[in-house]
């Protein structure tokens, strides 16, 4: 019989040590922070109140801070007493919003972000031509309604792959589609494939409507999921970018993701087995929340914070024309006196 030698007792595993995959672009985009400017910039020039159609941004945080300085946010542009100034939002308005403030005799500054005008402008010049458009994103969203009242009675709202089966066009060679601009690249791109089939000679917009900054962070968003067990985003409920990162983060394969605006909604059984933590925040987050969300996983043993840059980005936008050389208290009095 042969020597029975005694097996070595198994080494526990090293517990691999806690750490925190920072998204980078995350945060703040151009037309957002062009848009939070211009509401300070105009509070600086003007005083308060500045009355803001909508939320400037789908963020808690700034419209709270925002508020405190002085600018009063509203549904409609008609809630506006007369004979004061009204900002529109960065997801843009329809031509009839326009109208109401200027038949409410009122002073305006478009805060539309330049990637939403351009947009608009897409939808005006097919309308022009006679196309149909197939406005891809979803119904009820700031950015959709803008859009869709540029050309109301060409444009006809694609809401996901699932509604391609009742779209109805007049021409099928004068066809064109365009998105809202915050969508999930790979879902719009679902979508379009499904109205390739159904329409072969459908015309792509001149360059791609989703914006690079919504690109960016989903890319990097997929770029933490290969190591990370949890994933979270930095960002309001009403925030369709935030939200779309989420749902990147979980079709990539990463067990959990949640978005929370503050680091006090984190719920610690999240991080039950937790080693890897992924974070990023929509693009009209500021930093200084995920600063915070940083700080509340470093007190948990996540101090180790390696940063995952998949772009650069340096594209900045000029301020709304109506700050610069207007006065738009005068204006806003000689309205009054009509």
């Amino acid at each position: 019989m042969g020597r029975m030698t005694a097996t070595p007792a198994s080494t526990p595993a090293t517990p691999r040590p806690k750490r925190v995959l920072l998204a980078a672009p995350r945060g703040y985009c151009a037309g957002v922070d062009r848009a939070v400017i211009a509401v300070e910039k105009a509070l600086e020039q003007y005083g308060a109140p500045i009355y803001v159609r909508h939320e400037i941004v789908h963020n808690k945080y700034v419209v709270q801070t925002l508020e405190r300085k002085g600018a009063i946010f509203v549904d409609q542009a008609t809630e506006v007493p007369p004979g004061n100034i009204v900002m529109f939002s960065a997801h843009g308005v329809a031509p009839t919003v326009h109208e109401e403030a200027r038949q409410g005799r009122l002073a305006t500054i478009d805060a539309t972000c330049p990637l939403v005008t351009k947009v608009h402008k897409e939808a005006v010049r097919y309308a022009e031509a006679d196309f149909d458009i197939l406005l891809i994103g979803h119904e009820g969203h700031e950015e959709v309604i803008g859009t869709s009242g540029e050309a109301p009675d060409h444009i006809q709202l694609v809401d996901g792959p699932e509604d391609v089966a009742a779209v109805e066009v007049r021409d099928p060679s004068k066809v064109v589609w365009l998105s809202q601009t915050t969508l999930s690249v790979d879902e719009t791109m679902e979508t379009v494939d499904a109205l390739q089939e159904k329409f072969p000679q459908l015309i792509s917009p001149p360059s791609s409507d989703i914006c690079y900054a919504t690109q960016n962070r989903q890319t990097a968003i997929k770029e933490l999921a290969g190591e990370a067990e949890l994933v979270i985003v930095v960002g309001s409920k009403n925030s369709s970018n935030s939200i779309r990162m989420v749902e990147v983060a979980k079709q990539a394969g990463v067990p959990a993701a949640y978005l929370v605006d503050f680091a006090s909604e984190i719920d610690e059984a999240w991080l039950e087995g937790v080693t890897t933590v992924g974070l990023s925040s929509g693009a009209s987050v500021p930093d200084v929340l995920v600063e915070e969300v940083l700080a509340w996983l470093s007190e948990r043993g996540y101090g180790d914070v390696e940063i995952v840059k998949t772009a650069d980005e340096s594209l900045t936008f000029s301020l709304p024309k109506e700050l610069r050389n207007k006065d738009l208290r005068a204006e806003a009095a000689a309205l009054l006196e009509k």
